[in-house]
């Protein structure tokens, strides 16, 4: 194993265990790719437009070469769409028998995609994945009302350590 692939996952940005078979992050980098493919993942979804600052040139190739399917379902940050999140849904259940990485550029969308997901009952605990996404970021304006949330669709995302201080797990 090479150096860059001995790096220990959770060096992704945002990243979170879910569950035994699903982790969530920021973009991992081309070497955390790798240390992702040791972790056991099987698939990865990518919820980040490719053009996003900070995304991948190839991830699609550089998965390929890892022999790791991928996903990529562009959710435009500005305007997250029911039709993304239904595609979102399909690629979970079709990913029920996969060691699951979902990523984005922050674990932003990913935090709020997931926190849905759970809250609408398709899987995992609502109020542990509400816990993730509050210590990544506190969803306002579009996303509040994309999570159902309607008491903060006036107001503005806040990001954890920007904005608010995240609360500290005991």
């Amino acid at each position: 194993m090479s150096q860059a692939r001995r790096m220990s996952e959770t060096d992704i940005l945002n990243w979170r265990r879910i569950a035994a078979h699903l982790t969530t992050s920021g973009q991992p980098t081309e070497a955390q790719l790798g240390a992702l493919k040791d972790l056991g993942v099987t698939k990865v979804i990518n919820l980040a437009p490719h053009s996003n600052q900070g995304s991948l040139a190839d991830e699609a190739g550089s998965l390929a070469a890892l022999g790791i399917p991928y996903v990529n379902i562009p959710v435009d940050f500005d305007a997250p769409q029911e039709s993304d999140f239904a595609a979102f849904c399909e690629a979970m259940e079709k990913a029920q028998d996969d060691t699951l990485h979902v990523h984005c550029i922050f674990n932003a969308r990913v935090s709020a995609f997931m926190y849905r997901y759970a809250k609408e009952g398709r899987g995992h605990d609502p109020d542990a994945l509400f816990d993730v996404m509050d210590g990544i970021w506190r969803p306002g304006g579009v996303w509040a009302k994309f999570i159902g949330d309607p008491g903060n669709e006036g107001r503005e995302n806040q990001f954890a350590g920007f904005e608010y201080n995240p609360p500290k797990k005991t």
